[in-house]
């Protein structure tokens, strides 16, 4: 039995009701929010493994939440939107959800990416993992046991998708990975054409790990190809 925790915050009850009889059905234990306001009051009092979140609700919505949940937390956040467009999901994606989904959507598809991301994020947060990983580049310090990344004494919180995008080029150095290939082995699923998601979250990894992330210092562009971290020299 599943002992993981799901919030799932959105205005419309039909959505609520339906939900959590697919969420129930699988184990998980489900708390529910009608607007943002109310899901950071949940935060405060229960430990939540995943968030599911309407953008559009009164009092606070899911965007203002969302900010708010980034400053002390990094369990993933998947955005419900009856806003579909392009620009509305790389907006959602710039500031800290870890995926999109539009409304009117499959129950059976949002578990599966639920479930996806509950894996991506047990690999970093189990307390069963004692072996100390650490990945240095440069001055950046990537320790995979303990999903923490430093860089000069500072703290660095990244978004579990973030990691595992950074992890993948850190532990691959010198090899130039496709957004394709990265989309694919980070997702676990099919790239789409005109996906821009890998792009987002590499531009928002930029922004927390490098000084001018104008001018990367770790993460480079491959142009036309991908991305890589350049092999570290012994």
């Amino acid at each position: 039995m599943s002992s993981q925790s799901i919030l799932l915050v959105d205005d419309e009850a039909e959505i609520v009701h339906l939900m959590k009889i697919y969420l129930q059905n699988e184990n998980f234990l489900l708390f529910t929010a009608q607007n943002g306001s109310e899901a950071l009051e949940i935060l405060k009092k229960h430990t939540i493994d995943l968030i599911v979140m309407d953008v559009m609700m009164p009092i606070m919505d899911g965007i203002e939440a969302c900010m708010k949940m980034r400053e002390k937390h990094n369990m993933p956040i998947i955005f419900l939107s009856a806003k579909g467009q392009e620009v509305d999901k790389i907006n959602g994606l710039s500031i800290g959800a870890d995926d999109y989904v539009t409304k009117p959507f499959s129950p059976l598809e949002l578990v599966a990416r639920i479930k996806s991301h509950l894996r991506s994020y047990s690999r970093y947060t189990s307390s069963q993992q004692t072996n100390f990983d650490e990945i240095v580049i440069d001055d950046l310090k990537i320790n995979i046991a303990t999903h923490e990344i430093m860089r000069e004494n500072e703290v660095i919180q990244l978004t579990p998708r973030e990691f595992s995008i950074l992890e993948l080029l850190a532990r691959n150095q010198g090899i130039v990975f496709s957004i394709e290939q990265i989309y694919e082995k980070v997702w676990k699923e099919a790239y789409l054409e005109s996906n821009n998601t890998v792009m987002v979250h590499i531009r928002k990894i930029r922004e927390k790990i490098e000084v001018i992330p104008r001018k990367p210092k770790y993460i480079k562009t491959v142009w036309g190809i991908g991305y890589k971290i350049e092999k570290q020299k012994n």
